[in-house]
Formats: structure tokens, C-alpha cells, sequence
């Protein structure tokens, strides 16, 4: 499935709109995690502990939002939106996708 952030594709118009399509995920950071990122933020350099987690929670939420587009019929999902909070005094990672579902010729 074709998924971006532009509102048009190129060379393939759209034929439908099937409407807003969301994905979410939620993943915790554990203690040790915190901890070494702390250390890291300290002393420098990136935390790939963190950017792990980042990863894997934008991946679930963009399959999520990939599998309701499927569900509506649709073939792509343009103008896609991704947005990251943290939740619960910052001990989890938030992740949403939004986009609009459509058919492509």
C-alpha cells in the first residue's frame, strides 16, 4: 500500500476518498532504559534504546492506520501525518498516524 505524506500522487489520480484513517501505538520504556538514556543525555551521543522504541511504536501505528484503509477499500493513504508524545509523566512513548484513505487509479 502506498502511504504519504503528499496530499497527490503523481501520474495515479485519485478516483475516491474513503476518509480519515488513524493508527496508534503505545510503547513503554523500562527503568534501564531511562537510566542509560539519562546517562547518554549526560555525557552525549544518541540513545539507541530510545530510537528503538520510536521505531518500532511509528511502524505498529502506520501498519495500524495501513490495515483501517484496507478495511474502507482503499489502496493508499495520502497527506499522512506522524506525531510523537510521551504519556504518563513521560514513561511511555505515543505515537499516532493520520491520513486520508483513498483509491488510486
Amino acid at each position: 500500500m502506498l502511504v504519504t505524506t503528499t496530499h497527490l500522487v503523481e501520474g495515479k489520480p485519485i478516483e475516491t476518498y474513503l476518509g480519515v484513517v488513524t493508527g496508534e501505538a503505545i510503547l513503554g520504556a523500562n527503568i534501564f532504559r531511562d537510566m542509560f538514556a539519562g546517562i547518554r543525555d549526560i555525557i552525549g551521543g544518541r540513545s539507541g534504546a530510545y530510537e528503538e522504541v520510536l521505531r518500532k511504536a511509528r511502524e505498529a501505528a502506520l501498519q495500524e492506520m495501513q490495515n483501517e484503509a484496507r478495511a474502507k477499500g482503499g489502496n493508499a493513504v495520502v497527506a499522512v501525518d506522524i506525531d510523537y508524545a510521551t504519556v504518563g509523566q513521560g514513561s511511555m512513548l505515543m505515537v499516532t498516524c493520520t491520513g486520508t484513505a483513498v483509491v488510486l487509479r
